[in-house]
């Protein structure tokens, strides 16, 4: 039987090292890591069972760590941080965090909340890659290569690509895909969408003007396909 992996995102060596400890004490396999961005990087990487995250971290903060995760994984993540205002926490859970514990902490509450969130992990945790005939999208890393090419896509294009490459195969609503991307307050300006994903398909699709990818469902949404070996066209 595999070990359970836990990864630790968080940049104080004290903490990191206590957590480890018991942690490893209890036969975990303990993966760590000091900034956002490679906390970001070993969750594809390592595929985790459950993540235990701070907010203030470099690089790359907390919020920004779980909100890009939940593009791909359902991994329980657990928030352990100095901030103890209920916006902060708020903020966390909203963003996709299972649990949030206060700093300082109990090692023993920590363990409990440990076992009660890795009883919570789904049996499958999706993929940090999605790979298409044409270019890779990686969850993990926030970018679209072609081959060894990186493409350059705005934070808004990746945001769009990412929520629509995550729900492959299904209709996203206009509706959705602007709040998913702009947030709760937009639901009206499909214009937006429509400019977006024209820059989008310039850059990702091989015939822009007959989107195999990227398509669009009329006066509905639109519809992310990774395989399209027939290249059917949709409207635009």
């Amino acid at each position: 039987m595999n070990p359970t992996r836990i990864l630790i995102i968080d940049d104080e060596p004290q903490i990191v090292r206590a957590i480890k400890t018991n942690l490893e004490a209890r036969d975990y396999q303990v993966h760590t890591a000091s900034d956002g961005r490679e906390g970001l990087r070993l969750i594809g990487d390592i595929d985790p069972d459950l993540v235990i995250l701070d907010l203030g971290l470099p690089r790359m903060s907390g919020i920004d760590v779980l909100v890009q995760a939940r593009q791909w994984t359902q991994t329980p993540i657990l928030v352990v941080s100095a901030r103890s205002g209920d916006q902060d926490k708020i903020a966390a859970l909203d963003s996709g965090a299972d649990d949030y514990i206060t700093k300082p902490f109990s090692i023993g509450e920590l363990m409990a909340r440990v076992r009660a969130n890795l009883r919570r992990r789904p049996a499958d945790t999706g993929t940090s890659l999605l790979q298409t005939p044409d270019f890779t999208i990686d969850f993990s890393l926030a970018e679209v290569r072609r081959g060894d090419e990186l493409i350059h896509l705005t934070p808004l294009e990746w945001k769009i690509v990412a929520v629509l490459a995550n729900s492959e195969g299904k209709l996203v609503t206009q509706r959705a895909l602007l709040h998913a991307v702009w947030g709760p307050q937009y639901g009206d300006e499909t214009g937006y969408l429509r400019v977006h994903l024209t820059h989008i398909r310039r850059k990702l699709e091989p015939v822009p003007a007959q989107p195999r990818y990227f398509r669009t469902e009329p006066g509905i949404g639109y519809r992310f396909h990774a395989n399209t070996p027939d290249g059917a066209p949709s409207s635009s």
